[in-house]
């Protein structure tokens, strides 16, 4: 299995108690940096995978093919885990490796543990406060949304058709004991309460 793990912004003393735990047991660890490698320091060895910001998709596609291939290997028998600054869901390079692996080994399961990201740890130093809707960029085409507090998710999900997004999850007090989850839109109730969230994507 292969999990990505969330290492936090930075911060040691920001790591979730998952992640230090999965850490410790992991098989093997990888990072793609330096800080990362720091921070997973004091629960394992890692060794830095070959990442290199570029533009050029034909080099980038060839390297996150040439490390899936590796950790393809090893994650079939055994718990591996890619540590990365920030959280594994958000403009992580975790984000890519998991689409080739998933591609080219559907055999190997994987799996990520959130980490306090940028987008939400940034406040704490910036001395600032967010209590209504915000639009977070890297500069690229909006494809998707995330709607908090979804109590009508039906009519929400219509609105969004009608804006161009065609694939919804319905998630409901997550990391709970009622969680529920659902990606069938034919499923998705017509009421949600507050700890509901509908996350949009274009196709």
């Amino acid at each position: 299995m292969l999990i990505g793990v969330g290492l936090g912004p930075g911060d040691p003393e920001l790591l979730t108690l998952k992640a230090v735990e999965t850490l410790k047991k992991a098989h093997k660890v990888y990072v793609p940096g330096r800080l990362a490698a720091d921070l997973v320091a004091p629960y394992a060895q890692a060794d830095i995978l070959d990442f290199p910001m570029l533009t050029d998709y034909d080099v980038l596609n060839a390297i996150w093919k040439k490390n899936a291939d590796m950790l393809a290997e090893e994650s079939k028998d055994n718990l591996v885990v890619f540590g990365l600054i920030g959280d594994p869901n958000f403009f992580s390079t975790f984000t890519h490796l998991k689409r080739v692996m998933n591609k080219f080994y559907p055999e190997v399961e994987t799996a990520t543990i959130p980490g306090i990201s940028s987008i939400t740890s940034f406040a704490a130093q910036a001395d600032s406060e967010v209590d209504s809707s915000f639009e977070v960029s890297d500069g690229s085409e909006k494809k998707y949304r995330i709607r908090l507090k979804a109590s009508r998710p039906s009519e929400i999900i219509d609105s969004y058709e009608r804006e161009g997004y065609s694939k919804f999850t319905f998630c409901e007090r997550l990391f709970s004991p009622q969680e529920l989850i659902i990606t069938e839109r034919d499923k998705i109730p017509e009421k949600g309460n507050y700890f509901s969230i509908i996350f949009a994507e274009k196709e």
